[in-house]
């Protein structure tokens, strides 16, 4: 690979959950004792973090002979810039690159496998041996890449958040979240454990979740012995779908707006009425967060963002 390659690589790293504990416990030997107390195996926490900077050590030679390189730990993505012709390298697991992907602008993304025996890798088609020849075409526009539609959370403030699987509307504790919700003529009050917007990508996780669930209770009330069915969407559907998590009718909230599906221009307009702890986030990452207390309106749509996976 030509060293003077003028495309700079971003490598997108995470922490082991060993590094987690050591960062709490502050020593690996106190980790071992706090997790064998309590009866655990300590050597599979090991034996991933082994394998992971192993994995991690490999991609970085792979990158010395590139050139142009830097990395970051996933905790720095929301305030990163990245470059406009940079590419991006993300070392799994899924949640890594789902969580690396909202935050580009048409720039390739690499998903990398580092243990496949451990990660099923749905977002990880490769493993850091592939990097060579996968940098190569990549930076010379040779390989293909598969589109993911985005959703976007616009505040009345101006904020904004992209998802590439879901945003998540409510309550940051396990109080009900209240607020107003509308789509197209519906218009309604409700109180619930808070909503779920999903894309295509998103349509495969914590979404199916949520509506596979309620089909099955459904089912079971209604004296079905086999739930009904439900499909995904694809990756790069140019459309939404939400889902309120259980609803709770009142004489001040309703129950009717509470699936549906958004496409095109159509959006989904949600106003708080929570005077604290209201927040909207994106593919489970909490800490990067909206808040979304009293008067706040958000309005929800498909994002002009693509992102772009290389396959």
């Amino acid at each position: 690979m030509p060293a003077a390659n003028d495309r700079k690589v971003v490598l997108v790293t995470r922490k082991t959950r060993l590094e987690d504990l050591i960062a709490k416990y502050l020593t690996a030997a106190q980790a071992r004792f706090y997790v064998e107390h309590l009866g655990a195996d300590f050597s599979d926490y090991q034996r991933e973090h082994d394998v992971y900077q192993a994995e991690r050590h490999r991609t970085v030679q792979t990158l010395e002979q590139w050139g142009r390189y830097q990395i970051i730990d996933r905790s720095f993505l929301p305030n990163f810039l990245f470059g406009p012709a940079d590419i991006v390298v993300a070392l799994g697991q899924d949640g890594v690159v789902a969580n690396t992907l909202k935050y580009l602008d048409g720039h390739p993304l690499i998903g990398l496998n580092p243990d496949a025996r451990r990660y099923d890798g749905i977002l990880l088609p490769f493993v850091p041996d592939d990097l060579p020849a996968l940098l190569r075409e990549v930076a010379t526009d040779k390989r293909g890449f598969k589109a993911v539609t985005m959703a976007r959370a616009t505040l009345t403030n101006g904020q904004v958040l992209h998802a590439v699987n879901e945003l998540f509307i409510g309550a940051r504790t396990h109080t009900s979240a209240v607020y107003e919700i509308a789509a197209g003529d519906h218009k309604e009050t409700q109180s619930s454990s808070g909503l779920i917007v999903a894309t295509g990508l998103g349509s495969t996780a914590w979404f199916k979740s949520i509506v596979n669930g309620s089909l099955a209770i459904a089912g079971a009330f209604g004296g079905q012995t086999e739930p009904a069915s439900y499909s995904a969407q694809a990756w790069d559907s140019h459309a939404l779908r939400f889902a309120v998590r259980e609803p709770f009718p009142s004489r001040t909230s309703q129950v009717h707006l509470v699936y549906g599906e958004l496409t095109g221009s159509e959006r989904l307009s949600v106003r708080s009425l929570m005077p604290e702890n209201g927040v909207i986030f994106s593919d489970g990452i909490e800490a990067d967060r909206l808040e979304f207390n009293s008067g706040t309106e958000a309005q929800i749509t498909v994002a002009d963002r693509v992102g772009r996976l290389v396959v």
